[in-house]
């Protein structure tokens, strides 16, 4: 089959398409004939080698993707009662795994991290939905602050932040989102209910609207320590690269791995309904075609993009 991959840590450059052998799903298992596979920045990550650390044990070739939509071609032991031959489906998938990620045209991975793509939705803007969702879905979690209060997100215009901002309102949450003059129609089309401008003084602008600070904040940005003092006295702040701290004045430093809810069906099917309800809404930037993911992550490094690339692999 084929699939894009690196056979030596690098830039863009590095990626290569290649030919794989086509896996098999075992127990438990799906194997999905991919449409269409999300660029991440978490791809750029492997491609660089910044995941090495986490495989030790593996040799190349390293298949990136975490986000696939396509169409379930083979079934694993155990699967049959919940899925079907030719079921449009979309799954997070390991990447850091023996199996490899999701620039392939065939991938298998468990079960319980497939779920339907959502009604009325094609594949790519499919294959955007669940790593970014999920990564807010946990962050506001972390965040644990109840109906009515309020929470701040910076990187309100990327994919993350306008998750989290969306999934915040549907909880019941007042928002306070950073945003550059030309994003900030964006962010409050993802229903902020205030906007401020980003940059270095986003803190104290959030603690203008908030004077005793914010009881949660969702660093979609990663400004880490330059944030903190935005947050209230005992509150919580969501990381999501992995910085846990420390912080003053009680604030507890909450990092964000998606891999935790990677099979956690429920949560990935609740995120799927809410896409298909219109509570999340999904954004692609351009669709290359799978052969062109050198120029995906080139774009995706320069920045400025609005929305997710997506590779095609149909």
């Amino acid at each position: 089959m084929k699939a894009i991959g690196v056979e030596v840590f690098g830039g863009p450059e590095a990626l290569r398409v290649m030919e794989l052998p086509e896996p098999q799903a075992g127990s438990g298992e799906v194997r999905i004939r991919v449409h269409a596979a999300a660029v991440n920045p978490t791809d750029v990550l492997l491609r660089q080698g910044a995941h090495a650390v986490r495989m030790p044990d593996r040799q190349p070739p390293f298949v990136p993707g975490m986000d696939a939509a396509g169409v379930i071609d083979q079934l694993g032991a155990g699967t049959a009662g919940r899925f079907a031959l030719g079921q449009r489906v979309v799954a997070m998938v390991l990447f850091t795994s023996a199996r490899g990620g999701a620039y392939a045209e065939h991938i298998v991975v468990p079960a319980a991290s497939v779920v339907p793509v959502p009604q009325g939705v094609d594949f790519p803007a499919a294959s955007t939905l669940l790593m970014n969702a999920m990564t807010a879905r946990l962050a506001l979690d972390a965040l644990a602050v109840p109906p009515g209060g309020t929470i701040a997100v910076t990187g309100a215009a990327g994919a993350v932040g306008g998750y989290a901002i969306e999934l915040a309102k549907a909880d019941g949450l007042t928002v306070i989102a950073d945003a550059a003059p030309h994003d900030t129609d964006r962010v409050r089309g993802f229903g902020a209910d205030h906007v401020v401008a980003r940059g270095t003084e986003v803190a104290a602008r959030i603690r203008a609207l908030a004077p005793d600070g914010v009881p949660g904040l969702v660093d979609a940005s990663m400004q880490t320590t330059e944030i903190t003092s935005a947050v209230a006295d005992g509150g919580t702040l969501a990381e999501l690269r992995g910085w846990s701290g420390p912080a003053e004045r009680g604030i507890r430093v909450r990092p964000v791995m998606v891999t935790d809810g990677i099979t956690d069906t429920a949560r990935l099917d609740a995120l799927r309904r809410q896409a298909e309800e219109g509570v999340l809404t999904l954004h692609v930037a351009d669709v290359l075609p799978a052969e062109e993911a050198a120029e995906a992550h080139r774009r995706l490094e320069a920045g400025g993009l609005r929305g997710r690339l997506v590779l095609d692999f149909s």
